[in-house]
């Protein structure tokens, strides 16, 4: 099967050109929108950094000695168990007082409200130009076959690369207009990051996806507000239950025996030189009494 030139010059480059065209505008409005971003809060800089202090802890502890390594995970351990890295302090005076605390709402959050008018925002982007290129893809290039690929591929290809033409002898490699649709919208990212740079907006927001809207906020959405009170729970319980083993214990041993060479421990050496004279003793005996056996069997030898 042979293409007709004119479907690579008025459908398959034109579709690439209006994906690639979208993009940019696309980064430009979401730049307009979201405006420059909000810095973090101090004491929000703070919970998170205190949770990555534990894991590096339990990940690097072997690097210190025994004692620096205990001390920091007391210190660890009571500050987690009070609250003390909290980035609402009332939350480490329930903790102390053993009073159930309620979930903060969301709603009376403005750092929340502001990020999910932000996820609103990234999806309004993302949805909108993309039911219109594909409106206008089924439009007018609905059935075009435009390209073949280079390289084989196996019949499960066959449904990604042919959307919208519905035949069952053609070879897989050829690929649908709305495929290529498709293929540009999550291949172009290269290309958006060469024109625009790597923090770019042009390129699909994957998380933007995901969140649909309409879904109530606390549902595990990336909106919803991280319980670090229960993280640290979790992370001082595992700093309690985490052994210790210092890497440079005994490396001059183990440097010795690298290079071939036979350690002597410190607190054996008494024990070796004390046990050497009895050890020599007891063959010096055994020496004695082989050869009295050979001179008495010399002996008898000489009388007989």
């Amino acid at each position: 099967m042979l293409l007709d030139p004119a479907i690579r010059d008025w459908v398959l480059i034109p579709i690439m050109i209006v994906m690639v065209l979208v993009g940019i505008l696309r980064h430009h409005i979401t730049m307009l929108l979201t405006g420059e971003p909000k810095k973090p809060q101090v004491k929000a800089i703070r919970e998170s950094k205190a949770l990555l202090r534990g894991m590096r802890l339990r990940t690097y502890g072997n690097h210190i000695p025994t004692h620096a390594f205990s001390s920091r995970k007391a210190i660890l351990a009571e500050a987690y168990e009070n609250g003390r890295y909290l980035k609402n302090s009332d939350a480490g005076n329930n903790n102390n007082n053993n009073t159930p605390t309620t979930p903060p709402n969301p709603m009376t959050d403005p750092d929340m409200m502001e990020g999910m008018m932000e996820s609103m925002k990234k999806q309004l982007t993302n949805m909108v130009p993309q039911m219109l290129i594909m409106g206008w893809i089924n439009f007018f290039f609905k059935g075009f076959v435009v390209i073949k690929l280079p390289f084989p591929l196996t019949p499960r290809f066959k449904t990604m690369l042919q959307s919208g033409v519905d035949t069952r002898d053609m070879d897989v490699t050829w690929v649908s207009s709305l495929s290529w649709y498709f293929l540009n919208l999550f291949g172009l990212g290269s290309v958006f990051a060469l024109i625009l740079g790597d923090n770019n907006a042009a390129g699909v927001d994957m998380a933007a996806m995901g969140s649909m809207p309409g879904v109530m906020p606390g549902a595990g959405q990336p909106g919803q507000q991280t319980d670090f009170k229960k993280l640290f729970t979790g992370e001082k319980e595992n700093l309690l239950i985490t052994s210790h083993k210092w890497d440079l214990d005994d490396v001059e041993e183990r440097l010795l025996q690298k290079y071939g060479k036979n350690p002597i421990k410190k607190g054996n050496t008494k024990s070796q030189q004390e046990s050497s004279p009895a050890a020599s003793k007891k063959e010096m005996s055994v020496k004695d009494k082989i050869r009295a056996s050979q001179q008495q069997k010399g002996n008898s030898a000489k009388r007989r």
